[in-house]
């Protein structure tokens, strides 16, 4: 079987990375525009409604127009901006996040690709509120850092034209960061996270960290307890793996998994098992975006969801 696909936005640095992922697969054929055709309305509409799917690699506004353009039933659509992430009658498109997610995935019409840090974020922490250790109601905090692609041409360009001297900046500084929404409501729980994002000077890459204090926790679960929840949520995921703490571990790096499409998450405990630093890494542009959107787009097509990837 063979779909037709069209990246609305495949200009961007998203886009070039899904198409990159999809060259070469005799499954899809990819639809194109040329420079003059994606100023045409017209014929940027028309692609929008011949594909079978359509990845749209826009800023929100634009995806939203985008969307408005279509009224082909049969066209579905995977938004990779954050227009629709927590927007009623949209599938959020992380296979990993429930455990019947995939199946919504495979069903929807309308799927929201995660943000990156949401990603991480949730990983980490959505398992540990469904099986109870973390109450909903619960303050957590998420920091880390992403490589500077994450912030898209603009910020690339400062890293790399000289504009952007540091090796490491934090932003997000209000507390009232767009992702908010997205991994209040993904997590379930009552309130948002305190959210401290960096950008460092790697070109792609991320690391999410999620402090806990277990001694406060209701249930004081301990820092085996906690891996063996992630590690039970994940056991059947091709492409998010948990890494064991071999006590030999010292370093956890920011490019871990640079590169590739997958996600790790490990657990590490202090001695006395009060405390545990549970960190995420993954590629800004890989589980974070292109990979994640290509991954969407084979289970709702129905071909391997690791069909392109690089695990």
């Amino acid at each position: 079987m063979t779909v037709s696909v069209f990246i609305d936005g495949a200009a961007g640095t998203t886009g070039l990375e899904i198409r990159e992922r999809l060259a070469g697969r005799d499954e899809i054929a990819l639809i194109a525009l040329d420079d003059a055709q994606r100023k045409n309305a017209k014929k940027r509409a028309e692609a929008l409604n011949a594909a079978n799917f359509v990845i749209l690699c826009l800023p929100d506004d634009a995806a939203r127009e985008a969307v408005s353009l279509i009224n082909n039933p049969e066209t579905r659509v995977i938004d990779a901006s954050t227009a629709h992430r927590v927007a009623d009658g949209w599938t959020y498109g992380f296979p990993e996040l429930e455990p019947a997610q995939a199946q919504r995935i495979a069903e929807a019409p309308r799927v929201s690709n995660p943000g990156c840090w949401p990603t991480g974020f949730l990983a980490l922490v959505r398992p540990l509120v469904r099986a109870g250790l973390v109450p909903p109601e619960w303050s957590v905090t998420v920091s880390g850092a992403s490589g500077y692609s994450g912030g898209g041409k603009t910020m690339i360009a400062e890293f790399e034209d000289g504009t952007e001297t540091t090796g490491f900046r934090s932003y997000g500084l209000d507390l009232d960061h767009k992702h908010l929404p997205e991994m209040q409501k993904h997590a379930r729980m009552e309130h948002p996270p305190i959210f401290m994002p960096a950008v460092a000077r790697a070109y792609r890459g991320m690391l999410i960290e999620v402090p806990l204090a277990l001694y406060y926790l209701p249930r004081k679960p301990s820092p085996a307890q906690i891996a063996q929840v992630l590690a039970d949520a994940y056991r059947d995921s091709p492409i998010v793996r948990v890494v064991e703490d071999d006590g030999e571990t010292r370093l956890v790096r920011l490019e871990e998994d640079a590169g590739t499409d997958r996600l790790s998450v490990r657990v590490f405990g202090s001695p006395d098992r009060s405390h545990a630093r549970l960190i995420a890494t993954l590629d800004n542009l890989g589980k974070g975006a292109a990979g994640a959107a290509v991954q969407n787009l084979n289970i709702m097509a129905g071909f391997d969801q690791t069909a392109g990837l690089v695990l």
